[in-house]
């Protein structure tokens, strides 16, 4: 309970530890975001970190000149483009093994997971590839999936660009845009609350549905 805690918080004030990275490391925090986002998208055991308000909190740090906004957009979204790839390439080679992976007698992977973005592919196609990267969760798995399922890598390519551009994008120019308004900067751990909560609206919608779908069949 307190690491769950120590987490949150840690995120909860994502915009006081960034810039105590950015006084720390300077121009090797571009590195760190990279490493950040390719994580998150690419290592299908890490599918907690919050990438939207991440991108968020950096968007808010251009507006204000700490970071430089093309740069971070170019770095994240190759970032973005080159996990998901990662992934797919786990998933395609090492699917059957990865899923069974433990830790202390706990799967690593969580099962009902792998199932929902399956259900996502099953509803939406080829289009969850882009959809899924504005569900946490959902978006780290994803690309797994499509390796396990071994989809055309071309045609995964294709998707997975188009969605780490439209992600990354939108993400980081929300917090450029809404980080200039005087009353987001002076209450800006609630905007991080809301990014967070606003990114895990469709995860909850589909937990929702799964379960008076469930009840119906009974």
């Amino acid at each position: 309970m307190e690491l769950i805690n120590t987490f949150f918080n840690y995120f909860l004030h994502l915009d006081e530890n960034l810039k105590i990275i950015l006084n720390d490391y300077g121009t090797w925090t571009y590195a760190i975001l990279f490493c950040i986002i390719f994580i998150e998208t690419g290592v299908v055991i890490m599918p907690f970190l919050p990438g939207d308000s991440l991108l968020f909190v950096v968007g808010s740090f251009a507006a204000i000149g700490d970071l430089n906004i093309y740069y971070v957009l170019s770095i994240l979204i190759l970032a973005a483009i080159l996990g998901d790839n990662t992934n797919y390439w786990i998933g395609k080679y090492l699917g059957d093994y990865a899923v069974k992976w433990k830790f202390r007698g706990k799967s690593l992977i969580n099962p009902k997971h792998i199932e929902k973005t399956e259900r996502f592919y099953e509803k939406y196609g080829v289009k969850t590839i882009i959809m899924a990267r504005f569900i946490p969760i959902v978006r780290t798995f994803a690309p797994f999936v499509a390796g396990v399922g071994e989809m055309n890598y071309y045609r995964f390519l294709i998707f997975d660009i188009l969605g780490g551009i439209l992600w990354v994008c939108i993400c980081i120019l929300a917090g450029y845009w809404f980080g200039q308004i005087e009353s987001i900067k002076n209450n800006f751990e609630l905007a991080v609350i809301l990014v967070l909560f606003a990114s895990t609206i469709p995860l909850f919608v589909g937990i929702a549905k799964s379960m008076i779908s469930k009840r119906k069949k009974k």
